[in-house]
């Protein structure tokens, strides 16, 4: 069960890289789509997990864009410290994960059609 403190931080967290992929990243990411869907944060607040949705857009490809974000975690968190860090005492370290659910739900819609 998540505290009250620990939801707040998540919110946050979700917001704020949220706006990072869509203002901040383009010229790394290119045009694809990136959606932050959750984010959980450890009791201590000092590491957090996101898991992001990406929306391939032209050429790219979902793996091609996660192993992106992989290796520029350090950067997305730089960026996030400068947005946050006078609201929290720690800028959590970042892993992501990624989102596919709604591939397993086109998945079931494609499977029930038949």
């Amino acid at each position: 069960m998540e505290k009250t403190r620990q939801q707040k931080i998540s919110r946050l967290l979700q917001h704020e890289l949220g706006n990072i992929f869509q203002q901040e990243t383009r010229n790394i990411f290119g045009s694809s789509m990136i959606t932050v869907t959750e984010v959980r944060i450890s009791p201590d607040l000092s590491v957090a997990k996101a898991w992001v949705s990406i929306f391939p857009i032209g050429g790219a490809k979902k793996d091609d864009v996660m192993a992106a974000i992989q290796e520029n975690t350090s950067d997305l968190r730089r960026r996030l410290g400068l947005r946050i860090g006078k609201q929290v005492r720690i800028i959590p370290q970042l892993t992501f994960f990624l989102d596919d659910s709604l591939d397993q739900m086109q998945n079931i819609e494609n499977l029930l059609k038949q």
